[in-house]
């Protein structure tokens, strides 16, 4: 790995109907408690595609198709670069992972304005890119 390279993860923008899904993160992660989309880092020779079909899986037990990456931005911390996809998810009853997830929601786009505590970055995706989707 080069000096300057660094983690890269995606962003689950998941949809069913008008709402997404939110979920609060659990206590095996960094940051544990804020509200976010699903998110999980690249691990070495998975496509972006992959790492949102896998992490969904993983984290929530539902099968996702990945649509469209939408946006890319830095972590608030500038550790990570992300890449956000808008995906869509079958049918199916959740099973968290209690340790990546602590409860998850799905939402209105404007709800996810109300939750506390959220990353800023997150933040910015539901109110400046979301709506012009």
């Amino acid at each position: 790995m080069r000096e300057l390279d660094r983690p890269e993860a995606i962003i689950a923008i998941l949809r069913r109907d008008d709402r997404i899904l939110v979920i609060r993160r659990g206590p095996q992660t960094r940051r544990s408690g804020y509200w976010a989309p699903l998110s999980g880092t690249i691990e070495p020779g998975e496509s972006q595609e992959m790492t949102l079909v896998r992490e969904v899986r993983e984290e929530v037990g539902l099968r996702a198709r990945p649509v469209a990456k939408v946006w890319e931005c830095d972590t608030d911390d500038g550790l990570y670069l992300l890449h956000w996809w808008l995906a869509d998810v079958e049918p199916g009853e959740m099973t968290l992972e209690p340790g990546e997830v602590g409860e998850a929601r799905w939402i209105r786009p404007e709800e996810f304005l109300q939750l506390e505590p959220t990353f800023e970055k997150d933040r910015e995706f539901f109110e400046r890119v979301l709506p012009g989707l």
